[in-house]
């Protein structure tokens, strides 16, 4: 436990003390994200948050480490194409079958030289061991879909950070538990890293995670999630695990992975790619109602929460009912969201006579006297 409290502790100053630094470049060099009709920031703002999340995380994670993994080398090599590919999408822009390319090169460093792979789905829809050839596609589209499920969730001030410092800890708890230390180091101390950029993040943001930082997030997430499948049927304190590990995992990320799904297929079937950027995420929903960010950035994490708890009882029914119940929860609850009426935005017009307010949408109809 005094490596884990260690490696958090430098983790959490060296972010700490990175970020101001960090901040104050970008503006030097004007290095920001810039607003525009799909964002919810109203000012330019650095985006080179990941720069200072992924000093952090490496340095504890470096000088804390002791367990040597035969993997070991392939997490650090995975971590590297993660930062060079997100500094480049901060500062320069990316297409997205580029980025898509950068996470391709990650899940097969980690499938074929770490050797992370999902090999048994323990029962959920009636399937157990995997064949190799399809555990390793189905173990890629995972490490995919989980990195962009924390890329496309950091819409707001504090959201992303929020809900990794979550599921980070929660899958470092249980290895800690379980006396799987490595893995338990990985999550807290990425916890640790998230926790000094939120001082700097949480609303009104003074910076951004960016590419970087969320790739990281989702691709140690990822890791944590798949190592976690595989090895938690043998957790004495939790014998439904046994069986369960598949929906106990994506109970744990159901928040930014349901979210997620559910844009890609309402992209899909709206004909364009999964990656067509657009204003469908549960926090541009919950924006449209009239929550600011720190009403839905606690109303997410609390979700999020909500699920993990719900997810624990109902470990006993089984994989197959467990993930058919998280989304049959998830996708009704946006239906209901999404038959709230919109929130009228009004505009205040001051004239020396008179104060008028009126609705936004007819503003455009509104003539010059």
């Amino acid at each position: 436990m005094g490596n884990i409290i260690t490696g958090v502790f430098i983790a959490f100053l060296i972010s700490f003390y990175a970020i101001p630094i960090i901040i104050q470049l970008a503006d030097q060099a004007k290095l920001y994200d810039v607003p525009d009709a799909r964002k919810v920031h109203k000012k330019p703002i650095p985006s080179l948050g990941g720069l200072g999340i992924f000093i952090g995380f490496m340095m504890g994670l470096l000088l804390t480490e002791y367990i040597k993994l035969d993997a070991l080398q392939y997490y650090y090599a995975s971590f590297l194409v993660v930062f060079f590919y997100g500094i480049k999408d901060d500062i320069l822009k990316l297409k997205p079958m580029k980025k898509i390319l950068g996470q391709l090169i990650v899940s097969l460093i980690l499938i074929f030289k770490a050797n992370l792979v999902i090999t048994n789905m323990f029962g959920f829809l009636g399937v157990t061991y995997i064949i190799p050839s399809f555990a390793y596609l189905f173990t890629m589209m995972t490490i995919i879909v989980i990195m962009n499920a924390y890329n496309l969730i950091d819409g707001i001030d504090g959201l992303a950070g929020s809900l990794g410092i979550l599921t980070s800890s929660v899958f470092g708890l249980f290895f800690y538990l379980s006396g799987d230390m490595f893995y338990a180091l990985l999550g807290f101390v990425l916890s640790g890293s998230l926790f000094a950029f939120l001082i700097y993040n949480y609303s009104p943001a003074k910076i951004f995670m960016g590419d970087t930082g969320s790739m990281l997030l989702g691709l140690i997430n990822a890791i944590l999630a798949i190592h976690f499948i595989e090895t938690a049927g043998g957790f004495a304190l939790i014998p439904a695990l046994k069986f369960t590990s598949p929906a106990a995992a994506f109970g744990i990320l159901a928040v930014p992975l349901l979210d997620t799904l559910r844009v890609f297929g309402i992209r899909i079937l709206h004909g364009h790619s999964p990656f067509f950027p657009d204003r469908n995420h549960l926090h541009h929903l919950l924006l449209d109602r009239g929550l600011n960010h720190k009403q839905i950035l606690f109303t997410l994490v609390g979700v999020a929460i909500v699920f993990m708890i719900g997810t624990y009882f109902a470990l006993p029914l089984g994989s197959t009912i467990v993930i058919g119940l998280q989304g049959i929860i998830f996708f009704l609850g946006v239906y209901l969201l999404s038959r709230v009426p919109k929130h009228k935005k009004h505009l205040t017009v001051v004239r020396e006579d008179f104060i008028l307010t009126l609705d936004e949408n007819k503003v455009g109809s509104a003539k010059k006297h």
